[in-house]
């Protein structure tokens, strides 16, 4: 088995070295790729990355179910927004779970470490929004920690030395969480991590069932990288490529910078994507875009999937990124239009991802992320409560001095 899963991961990890190269006729130099691979070791303990999933054989004898953390703000185990803690579907079934929250600590998708830390930062930023789902929303006076069951699934297992061999553990705790009717929400870890999260709920709901909008300065549909195939600029390609969804399920918002060129504008709209730059959302204004993009997520397949780059916000309001770029949309343009796709649809999986706190010096980052995940959660919450109507907001919430006469 070992040997086999040698011969399968042979271009995980490689290297073109010197005595490999050669020239062609074009007087180019070729790699025999045969001499260009450094192989993994078949005798590593280690090597079969499925080992490291959970293995409750030897835990205490207990009813599935939750297991609490502590108090709100003394919490004696740190977990996402102080939730239960939850370990295997058995447990997500008993407690009749609306949404599990799984960390996936992997950078190794680009080139600046960090990322990895984005789920420990978050579990850390309870008491950073205040309430943290336990009061109520001051724009919809719902309060979502009161109407759902929400737990923390703990962490993916990550090998930290290879995306490619990061992506099936991740997708399968996320297809795991997805078969029990619950949404995963999945708080990375860079953007690579998109590809196994989205292949997960295609698994369970069908390929042409998902649609997924996603938030991000960058298309991240990059084609081959250095012989790569997954990293954090690659999961759509890979997604529409190898079938998991549809291009013209694909809804994109925020793209700015350099990149795509004029190739990579083609390549999405010959897969029939639908896309929105900053330069549309200058020229046409947030409002009408907003509009737009909200109508497309329910203009598609039954069941909707968002993927959140926080580099999609100006880097004044998420500094603590690995890719900022300037000119972005700020928490008052991204909060509400989070909330409403959420509360407008039928969510199957959200992930927030590229959150750096290392490079997050004033928390500015973590506390707009843990807000993004929040609205996503009331929008869960509000739909749970029959509340779908666009753009609501609880009366009590708006002043109206007509009333006081």
């Amino acid at each position: 088995m070992k040997n086999l899963i040698a011969i399968i991961l042979l271009g995980s990890l490689t290297t073109i070295a010197g005595s490999a190269l050669a020239q062609n006729e074009d007087d180019k130099p070729t790699v025999d790729p045969e001499d260009a691979i450094i192989r993994l070791d078949p005798t590593a303990s280690g090597l079969d990355i499925w080992s490291r999933l959970r293995d409750t054989s030897k835990d205490a004898d207990r009813e599935p179910g939750l297991i609490p953390t502590g108090r709100l703000r003394q919490p004696g185990v740190l977990s996402f927004f102080s939730l239960p803690l939850a370990f295997t579907p058995e447990d997500l079934i008993a407690a009749d779970v609306d949404v599990a929250i799984l960390g996936a600590p992997l950078d190794m998708g680009y080139r600046m470490r960090g990322a990895r830390q984005g789920p420990t930062a978050l579990r850390a930023s309870i008491g950073v929004g205040r309430g943290s789902g336990s009061l109520p929303h001051l724009h919809t006076g719902v309060a979502w920690k009161r109407e759902l069951v929400a737990v923390d699934y703990g962490d993916a297992p990550i090998d930290g030395l290879s995306t490619e061999r990061s992506m099936p553990p991740v997708r399968k705790l996320v297809r795991e969480i997805a078969e029990t009717g619950a949404i995963p929400i999945v708080i990375g870890g860079d953007h690579s991590l998109e590809y196994p999260n989205v292949a997960a709920v295609s698994d369970v709901y069908g390929k042409k069932n998902v649609g997924v909008i996603h938030f991000d300065a960058h298309f991240d549909a990059g084609d081959s990288d250095g012989g790569h195939l997954i990293s954090h600029g690659q999961p759509i390609r890979r997604l529409v490529d190898d079938g998991h969804i549809l291009g013209k399920n694909y809804i994109q918002v925020g793209l700015r910078g350099y990149w795509p060129g004029e190739d990579g504008f083609k390549w999405m709209r010959e897969q029939k994507m639908r896309y929105h730059t900053m330069a549309e959302i200058e020229h046409f204004g947030w409002d009408e875009v907003m509009e737009g993009v909200l109508n497309e997520a329910n203009d598609g397949p039954e069941y909707l999937y968002i993927s959140f780059d926080i580099d999609v916000l100006d880097p004044a309001y998420t500094p603590g990124t690995g890719t900022p770029e300037s000119g972005g949309l700020t928490p008052r343009e991204v909060f509400p239009l989070i909330r409403t796709l959420c509360s407008e649809n039928n969510l199957v999986g959200f992930d927030l991802v590229e959150l750096n706190p290392l490079v997050d010096p004033g928390y500015t980052t973590v506390l707009n992320s843990s807000m993004i995940v929040q609205e996503c959660l009331t929008g869960i919450a509000m739909r749970k409560k029959g509340i779908t109507e666009r753009g609501y907001l609880d009366p009590l919430r708006l002043y109206d001095d007509a009333e006081e006469e």
